[in-house]
């Protein structure tokens, strides 16, 4: 009997992270680490996780979980961006009154809460009116030369486009980003170490690519696509030169647009064949622009997030 030739599977882990400042915050299934490299060496902030889809089995349906998990996250990454900074203090002089008083009111917990939640809406709020409205606004104010609603979504979503590369950009020319984005490469060389099942050390993760297809970046790209395709189909059936009907459709439907992305990439991220190679291309590429070469001490730390999040059981954290 002819022997088969058989192909283990690539390993595919659901553990990601997420660049601070002068750290990194990784995530597991049943954990989340943040290991940042101040002034006296690295500092390590270990939690368990908790779910609100576990406590309410509903928000983890396919497409719901999506919004419910994008939230989730944006709330966890801004704790942590805000601890990391907490160890680079800026040269300030005395607090406002206005801060004095917030902190006597509230306390420094509460007021710590509030702080994150306003991040969260101005952050949310800023992609939406950046991303969504401003295209539309733009778009807009060409409506009375455009001829019919094809044309005037295909304007739409080239200016929809031409800002979120713009913005990419813009962000990569950053001087103090760009040390960011060395730790965002530093995060996708250990991700890729550990699913190689090579030990992980500084020399194994540096030759690893920096561009990984279940990355933030990829995300956010597909949001711009499904919201490109999803609203030119329904933008079909509507007064499609109301600015402010287009506005209105484009928040009702981030929740399924954000909720279709996040399927969509879980089903990529889990595949590998022709197929979804190709559909993960454009965000690979675009990681061009928010990810840079990590120096030895910068995989050091995404070294150590990653041994705090991997679960004692096997496998446990598979795609």
């Amino acid at each position: 009997m002819a022997e088969q030739n058989q192909t283990k599977p690539k390993f595919r882990t659901s553990i990601g992270g997420q660049a601070l400042i002068e750290g990194i915050l990784m995530r597991g299934p049943e954990k989340q680490a943040i290991v940042v490299r101040s002034k006296e060496g690295l500092v390590e902030k270990v939690e368990e996780l908790k779910l609100i889809r576990d406590r309410y089995p509903i928000l983890g349906l396919p497409v719901l979980r999506g919004a419910v998990t994008f939230v989730d996250s944006m709330v966890r990454g801004v704790k942590a961006l805000m601890y990391s900074a907490d160890f680079f203090p800026e040269e300030e002089g005395e607090p406002s009154k206005l801060d004095l008083w917030l902190e006597k009111k509230l306390g420094s917990e509460k007021l710590q809460k509030l702080v994150v939640a306003l991040a969260v809406v101005l952050s949310l709020g800023l992609t939406i009116g950046l991303f969504m409205i401003l295209p539309t606004f733009l778009a807009g104010l060409l409506g009375r030369f455009i001829p019919n609603v094809v044309v005037h979504n295909l304007v739409e979503s080239v200016i929809k486009l031409l800002i979120f590369f713009g913005y990419l950009l813009l962000c990569s020319k950053q001087k103090d980003i760009q040390r960011v984005f060395q730790y965002h490469g530093a995060e996708h060389k250990t991700i890729f170490c550990y699913e190689a099942g090579l030990p992980l050390t500084v020399e194994n993760c540096r030759i690893q690519p920096r561009h990984h297809p279940r990355c933030g970046t990829s995300f956010l790209f597909v949001v711009v696509v499904v919201s490109i395709l999803v609203s030119s189909v329904v933008f079909s059936f509507v007064d499609w030169r109301n600015v402010w009907v287009r506005i209105g459709l484009h928040l009702l439907l981030l929740v399924p647009v954000v909720g279709v992305t996040y399927e969509f990439n879980r089903y990529v991220g889990g595949h590998d064949n022709p197929v979804t190679n190709a559909l993960a291309k454009p965000g690979l590429w675009l990681q061009n622009f928010t990810t840079n070469e990590p120096d030895d001490s910068m995989l050091e730390v995404a070294i150590r997030a990653m041994e705090l999040v991997i679960p004692e059981q096997k496998g446990k954290d598979e795609w």
